[in-house]
């Protein structure tokens, strides 16, 4: 199994267990009282910037913790330079991501549209931006395995 590979399984998992984890944490302090509130809308805003802000230092320590463990357990370094193929994966992997995000803020849209609350968009921007990740660390693990 190749470097990209392996750290595109890292990433999956990492991005399951983070997500998982902070929505096991936070989701039972959701405010109970109405749909509407203005501590609704504040619970949900903090819940996306905190998401985002975690995931970001999780993700990059990951990042440094799976390459020092490469190096030891390989005795490799991670590779320096990107090839065609490489650049050509990781468009097509960012293209991918992009639609399924894209895909899922039209989802939370149209739940305003159609009537529903709005904790639904909330919840559907969320489980976009997932998705979107896991896609395109999915989409990379594909196509190296594959070819493009």
């Amino acid at each position: 199994m190749t470097y990209q590979e392996k750290k595109s399984i890292v990433s999956i998992l990492s991005t399951i267990l983070i997500t998982a984890g902070y929505w096991a944490y936070m989701y039972p302090q959701r405010p109970g009282g109405g749909l509407e509130s203005a501590e609704t809308f504040r619970y949900w805003g903090s819940f996306v910037l905190v998401l985002t802000v975690i995931s970001i230092a999780a993700h990059i320590v990951i990042s440094i913790a799976f390459n020092i463990v490469y190096r030891i357990s390989t005795g490799e370094k991670e590779p320096g330079f990107a090839d065609e193929l490489d650049k050509i994966i990781e468009l097509k992997s960012h293209r991918n991501s992009f639609l399924v995000f894209i895909l899922g803020f039209m989802a939370a849209m149209a739940s305003l549209v159609i009537g529903q609350p709005s904790q639904l968009m909330f919840v559907i921007l969320i489980a976009a931006g997932f998705a979107a990740d896991v896609t395109g660390s999915a989409s990379k693990l594909y196509h190296y395995r594959r070819g493009v």
